[in-house]
């Protein structure tokens, strides 16, 4: 993984990977939406309300799987100092708390007419709601830490593993709370959701995935190339004020 360190080489890759990425899950996303929309059958209880799934659970999973990237860039921040574990980060924060967002508000969208109340204090959406401000405590932090040498650069990188904690607190809250929230319906090996439902939403959650690590790419792209025109600019000030 060191080799993927190196900004030039990291750039080759970036420059036809995200586009892949961004194409593929634009055009997945279209097609699994349009098949939840307009295929998909209502459920015999939540009736066409259900068609929210489609959106909620996608957004509810790359909000987590933002945090777990800032957490694993901060990780790889600390430990081995690479050079793009900091851009990697930062590049991963805005999506993750716009889908963190989504997540939010779709979900109360649900539970109005599921539960008969927009919001309740539930174990799962209170620690939904924790994440997004640990998003804008860390987006906070980071941009107080620009410009920043010494340990207060690495800030960031130590407030993003110990906001990883709340990620196992969200997955195991409706197990380990009397969570008005339903059970996991997806776990491993097996899914309680039916089958009609069930495709078309893997192919939206994969979609959304592909256009977060589409939007990922061409953040970090656009981070290294403002880090890059910022060293030009010092490099050229110095140079001026030596000559």
């Amino acid at each position: 993984m060191h080799g993927f360190a190196n900004p030039a080489r990291f750039l080759r890759i970036a420059r036809w990977l995200m586009p892949l990425c961004m194409g593929a899950g634009i055009v997945l996303t279209a097609v699994a939406l349009g098949w939840g929309l307009f295929v998909v059958p209502p459920e015999r209880l939540q009736g066409e309300t259900v068609r929210i799934l489609f959106l909620h659970v996608p957004a509810a999973w790359l909000g987590m799987a933002g945090w777990t990237g800032i957490a694993a860039a901060s990780f790889t921040e600390v430990v081995w100092r690479h050079p793009l574990a900091a851009i990697a980060a930062r590049a991963c924060a805005v999506p993750g708390a716009l889908f963190t967002a989504i997540c939010l508000v779709t979900g109360s969208l649900w539970g109005r007419p599921a539960w008969g109340t927009w919001w309740v204090w539930d174990g799962r959406l209170t620690s939904m709601l924790v994440l997004l401000f640990l998003y804008f405590g860390w987006l906070a932090l980071a941009r107080a830490s620009e410009g920043v040498e010494g340990g207060a650069a690495r800030a960031p990188a130590i407030f993003g593993l110990v906001g990883a904690v709340n990620i196992p607190i969200i997955h195991y809250s409706v197990i380990w709370w009397n969570s008005q929230h339903q059970p996991p319906s997806i776990t491993m090996g097996k899914s309680a959701i039916d089958g009609a439902f069930l495709w078309p939403l893997l192919a939206a959650t994969l979609g959304f995935t592909l256009i977060f690590a589409g939007v990922v790419l061409a953040r970090m792209r656009a981070l290294l190339a403002n880090q890059q025109a910022e060293a030009r600019l010092r490099r050229k000030a110095m140079a001026e004020v030596e000559f």
